[in-house]
């Protein structure tokens, strides 16, 4: 299947304009920005997914969840069609006396799906785009035909449909130093996600990270000295009047940013990364497809594990801002409490804020480092050089990277130097991610 053009300097379609080698957040997201004549119809329904990101302020279980949906619709119509790699759930048989055009089918695929999964967003704008593809070839006795794709979405729609993604079984917040409590920013968020059925792992607990500082409690570990390490560190690097942290940081900070509503999100930047690595090495819709496909699934797990950690561990920890502000209660000399300490993270009403689930494991590095291992065994190597941009409000400039890992650890260290996380919620998140990616990359090799 012949790759069709993709817009070069951005892939946004409504979301992001590059230009003079910015990004820039439209003030009204939608469709009306002009959508590339021939865009591949595996990226412009990553475009229609992000868009639906932009509309839709969720955490990012639910995001990546979705995504791994579309994508996995996309990628077993795909490989039904044309490829002989391994599919997720299976091949969907074609019927006798039809033609199957593989795009065409791509396009039911993702039609059956998208109104499912966002049943508030307009996607109008990118029907309209995909109603301009013709099938290729002649119809077979019967026509062409689109059941592939559309079974296909059916398929995956049904076996995600009792997953768990629904408990909304209320969080008993904890009270004792050191537990995660509410910070302003708005009850806990999907605190259930920890037990959603996993895509490709053989547990929820598969890869569940060690407890922060290998510690089994949370007054062993309000006690020690690595605790208080983490604590000040934060402290100075992640205030919003740090005299510590340098212009870099706080650029890389909000270059990984992407919390406040209106942006496509974590899971959405790591999507539009993929998008721009797809177009750079030129890979045909099947490679695309498979891609997406890989860096979906694993996303999605990758969520899993996090909340795991989150919210179904010993120690829900507490985020930074609560560490600092509450350092009288935790019963450690080597902190110091500073009532008044705010973070650097902001979103669109100015306002400083924490996300509202616990601090271990970070989910941006978890995500970043199911990301950077997927990348980094597609490609077959660690040592790529890429630009890519982020359409957080306070950060659109684009920044280049000569390894997946790097870009992973920055992504990772950037919650330190935006005041939501220690240093051990992006180590032991990045591992964890990392892990997940070569279980995915496993299952559909």
């Amino acid at each position: 299947m012949k790759r069709r053009s993709v817009l070069r300097n951005s892939l946004a379609l409504g979301l992001a304009a590059a230009t003079g080698g910015s990004a820039a957040v439209l003030a009204n997201p939608g469709p009306a920005a002009a959508i590339p004549a021939g865009t591949d119809h595996v990226i412009l329904w990553n475009e229609a997914l992000r868009y639906a990101f932009s509309r839709t302020d969720l955490a990012p279980g639910p995001l990546t969840r979705r995504a791994a949906i579309l994508n996995a619709a996309i990628y077993d119509t795909v490989v039904s069609l044309a490829g002989n790699s391994t599919p997720y759930l299976g091949r969907v048989p074609k019927e006798p006396h039809f033609n199957y055009d593989v795009v065409s089918n791509i396009d039911a695929a993702a039609r059956t799906v998208l109104p499912q999964i966002f049943p508030t967003v307009d996607f109008t704008a990118f029907y309209a785009e995909a109603a301009k593809y013709k099938p290729v070839g002649n119809p077979g006795p019967e026509g062409f035909s689109t059941s592939v794709g559309v079974t296909a979405a059916q398929r995956i729609l049904a076996a995600r449909a009792n997953d768990g993604s629904d408990n909304n079984t209320p969080y008993v917040e904890g009270t004792e130093p050191g537990q995660w409590r509410q910070t302003g920013s708005g009850a806990p968020a999907t605190p259930n996600w920890g037990g959603v059925t996993p895509w490709t792992l053989t547990s929820n607990t598969q890869f569940r990270p060690p407890l922060p500082g290998g510690f089994s409690s949370l007054p062993a570990l309000l006690a020690s000295p690595e605790y208080a390490a983490q604590v000040n560190e934060v402290k100075s690097l992640g205030a919003v009047n740090s005299t510590t942290r340098t212009a870099e940081q706080t650029k890389i900070a909000f270059f990984w940013a992407n919390d406040v509503a209106g942006t496509y999100k974590p899971p959405g930047q790591l999507l539009r990364h993929t998008s721009i690595l797809a177009f750079d090495h030129n890979l045909e819709s099947f490679q695309a497809a498979r891609l997406y496909t890989l860096v979906s699934l694993a996303m999605a797990d990758a969520t899993i594990v996090s909340w795991d950690a989150k919210y179904r561990t010993p120690i829900d920890l507490w985020r930074p801002e609560s560490a600092i502000r509450l350092a009288g209660t935790d019963g450690n000399p080597a902190t110091v409490a500073d009532p008044a300490w705010q973070p650097l993270s902001v979103n669109r009403s100015g306002v400083r804020f924490s996300p509202p689930f616990p601090a271990y494991t970070s989910g941006h590095a978890t995500l970043a480092g199911s990301w950077g291992g997927v990348m980094r065994r597609y490609f077959g190597t660690d040592n790529v050089t890429f630009r890519v941009d982020s359409v957080d409000p306070n950060e659109q400039e684009y920044r280049t990277y000569t390894s997946f890992s790097s870009a992973a650890q920055e992504n990772a260290r950037s919650r330190v130097y935006l005041g939501v996380h220690y240093q051990w919620d992006a180590d032991f998140g990045l591992s964890s991610g990392d892990a997940v990616a070569g279980q995915v990359f496993a299952r559909l090799s």
